[in-house]
């Protein structure tokens, strides 16, 4: 499957999603059993939809754990008790060094050289998101994630009224402006992006205070409400696409089982990157079990809402051992 591992790495860079161009034996019985009237077809996914059960599981997990992070950085500043200290920029946990990788690499190119100090607190960091999956960084630390998913629902509100469309832009913009970012900070010595970041802004205001660039993070949810969804997060955070590239060799990862799939697409209603989830079109899925690729955040939407039970989180090679 080298040819689809490339092809997750180019959908992560912004290349638009294409049909299979080999589908296993397996995959295409499956598919050929699948070729129903489009009665059928209907009647067999409302079956599903009424009989599902509505869950946020994964939803209440994800901010569990996101909203203690942050927390127990402002409890360590405010009651000194040392256990995280620092920002999600730069921090320190228990002795331990930790900091952000794309922070490390904006403050090494607008420094022009590898800082040792930071090359060692970013290894902890690297490896914890190796394992996790790089991009479970997006949904369950970062802050703005929360607010523009709070936010996000009031933008869906808003369209379906048809009081506001939403505007998608190529994803390839994304690419541009990590690219662009890291010109920026190699040209002017100066890290632009970490000034501009609502997710360092939400985070240094959350333990120190708030401040006058609370008003750009404002700026931002008041576009992604009227104008774009979710746009910092799909089009110009360069965060998502490092911790991406992390996320390519983690054993962590989502797992969508053809052989369960209606092909309702409610999973893609409520994803963040809904082109990750392009095996779900129906006749798109090139084997009976395929792994999300590396751009997918972890978050467990589509998990919570899948009627079937057809995306499921798993661990590399540990069902062999059980």
């Amino acid at each position: 499957m080298k040819g689809r591992f490339l092809e997750q790495i180019m959908l992560m860079l912004g290349q638009a999603p294409k049909k299979p161009v080999e589908i296993t034996p397996e995959a295409q019985k499956i598919h050929k059993m699948k070729r129903l009237t489009k009665d059928d077809f209907e009647a067999m996914k409302k079956h599903v939809r009424d009989h599902a059960l509505e869950k946020n599981t994964w939803r209440n997990r994800r901010w569990t754990v996101l909203i203690l992070v942050n927390i127990l950085f402002t409890l360590s500043f405010w009651l000194d008790i040392q256990i995280l200290e620092g920002a999600l920029t730069a921090s320190r946990f228990v002795g331990f060094h930790l900091i952000d990788l794309n922070s490390a690499l904006q403050v090494m190119l607008a420094h022009k050289h590898i800082i040792v100090n930071l090359f060692i607190g970013t290894a902890t960091v690297f490896l914890l998101w190796a394992a996790l999956g790089g991009r479970s960084f997006c949904s369950w630390v970062c802050p703005y994630h929360l607010v523009a998913e709070l936010f996000e629902k009031l933008h869906l509100k808003l369209v379906e009224k048809k009081l506001v469309t939403d505007h998608e832009f190529h994803r390839g913009a994304r690419t541009v402006m990590w690219v662009l970012f890291s010109l920026l900070a190699l040209v002017t010595g100066f890290t632009v992006f970490e000034t501009l970041s609502p997710t360092g802004i939400l985070s240094r205001a959350l333990i120190y205070g708030p401040s006058l660039a609370l008003g750009w993070v404002a700026l931002l949810l008041v576009f992604e409400v009227v104008y774009s969804r979710r746009a910092w997060c799909r089009y110009i955070c360069p965060i998502g696409l490092t911790y991406g590239a992390v996320g390519v060799i983690s054993p962590v990862r989502v797992v969508y089982d053809l052989n369960h799939c209606f092909h309702e697409g409610d999973c893609r209603k409520v994803c963040l990157v809904p082109h990750v989830l392009e095996v779900v079109i129906k006749g798109r899925s090139p084997d009976v079990k395929v792994p999300i690729g590396p751009d997918c955040t972890r978050c467990g939407l589509c998990v919570d809402t899948c009627p079937s039970g057809a995306l499921k989180f798993e661990v590399k090679g540990l069902n062999k051992l059980l």
